[in-house]
């Protein structure tokens, strides 16, 4: 497993009985967590101290109990130079997931070796969400187009480029389904050196049908492909479905990526983020990505 571990203004303070308890700079949070199936002691004096607590609703959704809280605020990731909104959403977000640091580490190093060659990386950012992969791989060099469906997402993405100093840099932003652009970008026969994929286990597409992950991913992975140039740097695709092992994405990137295996090497595993309280990993979802050798 991989774990962000380059965080100073976010930190995992414990894990118990479905939730979390964080610390997003200098407020503190409480979260559910499925992952967290354990039950151990609440030692941390935080736990019944905490700034707002989101609870879940047993007819779905839920809401924030919020005690002492600022409607936003912004939050660094000093290791790459970034910065970002946070505050609380709908569904338990707060508009970053910071587990995603250690992919943001990976793939900026591998950004900023070929453009100190003098290469020009493009990067395709799918299912974007507030923009954490766009900045990381803007910040790094690269020029970025940013797809996701939800206007407001897109918007904050856009805030938290600002935020980084790269309100000038090469980013588009577009509001679309993500399928719909991919499919219009390989009848422009356009073509990118990079793609990250973060699509959500469930969602909608724009006729109201029904995306599921297990179902969709294999073919939503091969229509990326098929917007990649002769000479790809890397392929990224993260998966928060637990049904979903790293193994299987790592396979359908495997059947996806033919053409470009034999320059290429595939991995796969957890990503997760350390527990300051017991010193574990919490896993937070898979990764798998190609890189060229």
């Amino acid at each position: 497993m991989r774990a962000a571990n380059n965080w100073n203004e976010y930190e995992l303070l414990d894990t118990s009985d479905g939730m979390r308890l964080e610390r997003w700079g200098k407020y503190t949070l409480v979260r559910p967590d499925p992952q967290v199936i354990w039950k151990n002691q609440k030692r941390h004096p935080l736990w019944n101290k905490a700034d707002a607590t989101y609870h879940r609703s047993s007819g779905g959704g839920g809401s924030w109990d919020i005690c002492r809280l600022p409607a936003e605020w912004t939050l660094a990731y000093e290791e790459l130079g970034l910065q970002f909104k946070i505050k609380p959403m709908g569904f338990k977000h707060t508009g970053l997931f910071p587990e995603q640091a250690v992919n943001w580490d990976w793939f900026s190093g591998l950004i900023k070796a070929e453009t100190a060659a003098g290469r020009e990386v493009r990067v395709l950012n799918l299912f974007a969400y507030t923009g954490g992969a766009t900045v990381a791989a803007a910040k790094a060099g690269a020029s970025v187009v940013h797809v996701d469906a939800a206007k407001g997402m897109v918007a904050q993405a856009k805030e938290n480029a600002a935020l980084s100093g790269l309100s000038d840099a090469p980013i588009r932003y577009i509001v679309d389904d993500c399928k719909k652009f991919l499919e219009r970008e390989i009848r422009r026969g356009n073509k990118y050196d990079a793609i990250i994929m973060d699509p959500p286990s469930y969602g909608r597409g724009p006729n109201g049908e029904v995306w599921k992950l297990e179902d969709s991913v294999g073919e939503f992975v091969e229509l990326g492909t098929k917007v990649l140039s002769d000479d790809p740097l890397f392929v990224l695709i993260n998966s928060y479905t637990t049904g979903l092992s790293p193994s299987a994405m790592a396979y359908i990137l495997h059947l996806s990526m033919q053409r470009w295996n034999g320059n290429g090497t595939i991995f796969a595993d957890e990503i997760g983020i350390p527990v300051t309280q017991t010193g574990a990993i919490l896993p937070c979802g898979s990764s798998a990505y190609w890189m060229r050798k």
